[in-house]
């Protein structure tokens, strides 16, 4: 069984620090006051100074672990992702029905108004939206990779394309999310990624004359 999951890409970009190493303490109470912070006023009302008072830092501790709000705000969003694991076991039915129910269950947790607001953050501030979408780039691609490699062993048919399904499976989440409010269940899930794949799926093993 293979682990999937993207690397943390919390410090991507960072060049390493000298000193003594970073608090994961400290850490944990910064992400925890920024999580309550955003849900309670969103991205736009979320101030460096309210999440250093919350957590009991001072803010230049905060700065020298986070240097702006888009990259503090981007760290929480790929930690709560970290929750969500792409093993893969290869039976990619069940491997895409976990992480798809994963996703739906990270979603539902965040709920609509803090999605939204996140959503219209990346669109309006360019720092924050580059970096989600390259957080996010990582997920879609280890998902498109899972999926290139069960066409390469003959589980989905050669013409399959996984880009195309990556993104069949998690625009109705969003959708059901924001616009219908109908809940994100794994039934939903397993009915997402029933549909997506069934026209590709090859039959297992040798068949019968």
């Amino acid at each position: 069984m293979t682990d999937a999951r993207p690397a943390d890409a919390g410090s991507a970009g960072l060049r390493p620090r000298r000193g003594r190493p970073r608090d994961a303490e400290v850490d944990r109470r910064i992400l925890a006051a920024a999580r309550e912070t955003v849900a309670a006023h969103g991205y736009a009302g979320l101030s460096i100074d309210a999440v250093a008072e919350r957590a009991g830092v001072a803010k230049t501790t905060l700065y020298r672990r986070w240097p702006t709000k888009a990259r503090l705000v981007a760290d929480l969003v790929s930690r709560m992702q970290d929750e969500v694991t792409l093993t893969e076991t290869g039976d990619v039915v069940a491997d895409l029905t976990r992480l798809t129910a994963g996703i739906a269950g990270s979603l539902t947790a965040a709920g609509a108004p803090l999605v939204a607001d996140l959503m219209a953050a990346m669109a309006h501030d360019p720092d924050f939206g580059d970096t989600m979408r390259g957080r996010w780039a990582q997920w879609r691609r280890a998902a498109v990779e899972l999926l290139g490699r069960a066409v390469e062993r003959g589980a989905l048919s050669p013409g399959f394309d996984p880009e195309v399904v990556v993104d069949q499976l998690a625009g109705p989440l969003y959708y059901r999310l924001l616009f219908t409010g109908d809940p994100l269940t794994a039934e939903y899930a397993a009915h997402l990624v029933e549909a997506a794949l069934r026209a590709h799926l090859r039959p297992k093993g040798p068949t019968s004359p």
